[in-house]
């Protein structure tokens, strides 16, 4: 399938984007920048939007989610939007008994660690277009809106799907989704198949709706081994981006600690690689070979300290990721809540002036 003769990529309102250059690994596009979580707490509007209204509500009303993705668009003048969304909503729209709760994270309401458990997924159906109508439809709000600006898509990655699926919530270590892993192979197979499946129709309706590019995100992928990550969750990255790899759509692939996965996360069939704040982006860039884009990858907890510390920090961001064939600069993972959304903004000021 190709885009629709009205996505942003091919109408030409996108394709020359410093981002979408940067992500296709040329650097004659000007330097680009966002950041992971730029719509959120940090934001006094964001605040004002949401009062009132849950979190996976606010993901699933088309209208506000507009809002909120575009907000940090108009405040910082990043060169592109994070589609405002969260890892679960599309276990939300299948029928999955999750919830956020404030202070926690998602919840699920019964977890899923036995073969029975992965048969009443299945059983919960496909995530049909009729489910995905909300998230469709703020897409399409959202990209009229930004005009030149590309709209990044969001997803969460299979193992951190399933991960949040077994352990019934959030985790430090996700012994319970490893130990499944391992002493049930059939069953956790077949659980990140259907994760893969859900998370990639939930990210190729957004790049068919107009995104111009699409990020999947491991939050809890730095929890494995190399070998592990290979063996027994690539396959299912893998499976994810080939439900967008038909489209002409730079994706991305980001993951928190997973600076010795960084190649792995590339072969499943990412064109860039996110980074975060614990590898330098040369080091990251020779890991990769030095023929991959990266994104990247200023440490969040700087962003609270004194300008000249942050502003040598971004600029030594900037150099180190002049390694690697195409760079845009982005935060190491997302704003913090508690940061001042004007730094943000003197930071995308900085990194275009350079």
């Amino acid at each position: 399938m190709t885009l629709p003769q009205d996505h942003p990529l091919v109408r030409g309102r996108t394709a020359d984007s410093a981002l979408v250059r940067a992500y296709s690994g040329h650097r004659d596009g000007g330097r680009a920048i966002w950041f992971m979580r730029q719509a959120g707490r940090s934001l006094p509007e964001y605040r004002a939007a949401r009062a009132g209204t849950a979190m996976l509500d606010a993901c699933l009303d088309p209208g506000l989610a507009s809002e909120i993705t575009l907000q940090p668009v108009r405040r910082h003048g990043v060169d592109a939007g994070i589609f405002f969304s969260d890892i679960v909503v599309p276990l939300r729209l299948v029928g999955v008994d999750v919830e956020i709760e404030p202070g926690v994270g998602p919840v699920i309401g019964t977890p899923v660690r036995t073969a029975d458990d992965v048969a009443r997924l299945r059983d919960l159906g496909p995530l049909t277009a009729e489910r995905l109508a909300p998230v469709t439809e703020a897409v399409a709000l959202t990209v009229a809106a930004l005009g030149s600006t590309p709209l990044i898509g969001f997803a969460g990655a299979p193992f951190t799907l399933a991960a949040y699926l077994v352990e019934g919530g959030p985790s430090r270590d996700h012994l319970a989704a490893r130990t499944l892993m391992h002493a049930q192979p059939e069953v956790w197979a077949d659980l990140l198949t259907w994760a893969a499946d859900v998370t990639g129709t939930f990210l190729r309706a957004q790049v068919v709706a107009g995104t111009s590019a699409a990020q999947l995100f491991d939050s809890w992928a730095g929890s494995l081994s190399l070998a592990d990550y290979e063996r027994s969750v690539a396959p299912a990255s893998a499976r994810a981006l080939g439900h967008v790899r038909d489209l002409d759509v730079r994706t991305v692939h980001f993951g928190t600690g997973t600076g010795e996965l960084l190649a792995a996360m590339r072969d499943v069939g990412a064109d860039v690689v996110g980074v975060d704040h614990r590898i330098p982006l040369d080091e990251a860039s020779r890991r990769l070979g030095g023929r991959t884009p990266v994104q990247g990858n200023i440490d969040p907890a700087l962003l609270a300290a004194p300008w000249p510390l942050l502003e040598a920090h971004v600029r030594d961001v900037v150099r180190r990721g002049e390694a690697a064939p195409g760079h845009v600069v982005n935060l190491g993972h997302g704003v913090p809540p508690a940061t001042d959304p004007d730094v943000l903004t003197r930071v995308v000021a900085l990194v275009h002036g350079l």
